[in-house]
């Protein structure tokens, strides 16, 4: 997706990168498209070997408050989940917040084979399709054992981070303000949106236990060679909270398959006002977002509107 947000790399400094990360030059290099808030590079080096490189905006791109600290929680969540062990997320090789090759922070990291699952699933089988999402859900499950001793985003703790209720306040109300200052036309008023949420907090009491969660595991963030999973990326946005907040849980991708892997219980009137407070959380995020990166694909900012407007009724249904 393109975006203001998004640093162009140049050739030669694409070279000094890989000559800091490998003492090898790079034979080729090519843009990678598909993301929507970092500039990516896939890279072959001279010797044949391949590598991905992640820059993050410069510092002078106004983010979204939950953005903040992104890249290195996206590292550092990376390393935790190679050092547990039953994930198949790509190696870092060189993690660079110093801004003397690039005016922003990087990381090159290991290239996985296969492609993104968005687009795989196009060609797939069903048979094939509940295969991959049953085993997704199998490593979602294996992340969400991880525990932590406080809830709230990986990348830094939040003001409020001792019940999961109160992280989530903090989340939420944090996009609302981000939308209040960009100008964003919701689908009620800001007042509105802030009293129907408050209202359905207390069901995130039930939550006791800090998880670690990947938020933004999307067909877009798994890769898949046949129907075999061979990566996860982009762990950027994790955070410590409830698992029940995973994208296979919402509204865009609730398969049977993956439930079947990642031990779904039965639905209860708790766990359902919480998914719609998720819900609610990821189509505002959606929406609030195309001010701060420009998009320039009107399409997908009037689709991101009319999701919001779908949201919001479902969400004042429960």
């Amino acid at each position: 997706m393109e975006g203001t947000n998004k640093v162009k790399v140049r050739p030669e400094d694409l070279n000094r990168l890989a000559r800091e990360a490998f003492d090898c030059g790079v034979a080729e290099s090519r843009e990678l498209t598909d993301g929507w808030a970092n500039a990516a590079y896939k890279l072959v080096l001279d010797d044949g070997r391949k590598a991905v490189l992640k820059v993050a905006p410069t510092k002078n791109v106004r983010q979204m408050r939950y953005e903040r600290n992104m890249m290195r929680a996206e590292v550092d969540a990376m390393r935790l989940m190679r050092e547990a062990g039953g994930v198949p997320v790509p190696e870092v090789y060189l993690f660079d917040e110093s801004e003397t090759i690039l005016p922003a922070s990087y990381f090159i990291m290991e290239h996985l084979e296969g492609e993104p699952y968005n687009k795989a699933r196009e060609s797939m089988t069903p048979e094939r399709r509940e295969t991959v999402e049953r085993e997704l859900g199998v490593l979602n499950r294996r992340i969400n054992e991880v525990k932590g001793n406080r809830f709230g985003l990986f990348a830094y703790e939040t003001p409020h981070d001792g019940s999961w209720r109160e992280a989530f306040r903090w989340l939420i109300r944090g996009v609302l303000e981000d939308g209040r200052e960009m100008g964003v036309v919701l689908p009620a008023p800001y007042e509105e949106f802030e009293r129907e949420i408050e209202r359905r907090l207390p069901a995130l009491d039930e939550v006791k236990e800090p998880r670690l969660v990947h938020w933004d595991l999307w067909a877009g963030n798994v890769f898949v060679q046949g129907d075999r999973i061979t990566g996860i990326i982009d762990l950027e946005r994790a955070m410590w909270g409830d698992p029940l907040i995973e994208h296979y849980f919402s509204h865009f991708d609730d398969t049977t398959a993956f439930k079947q892997g990642h031990g779904w219980q039965a639905e209860e009137p708790g766990r359902r006002i919480r998914r719609s407070l998720y819900d609610l959380y990821l189509d505002l995020i959606l929406v609030v977002e195309c001010q701060f990166r420009q998009y320039t694909d009107r399409d997908h900012v009037e689709w991101t509107a009319n999701n919001l407007a779908a949201g919001w009724e479902r969400f004042r249904s429960i």
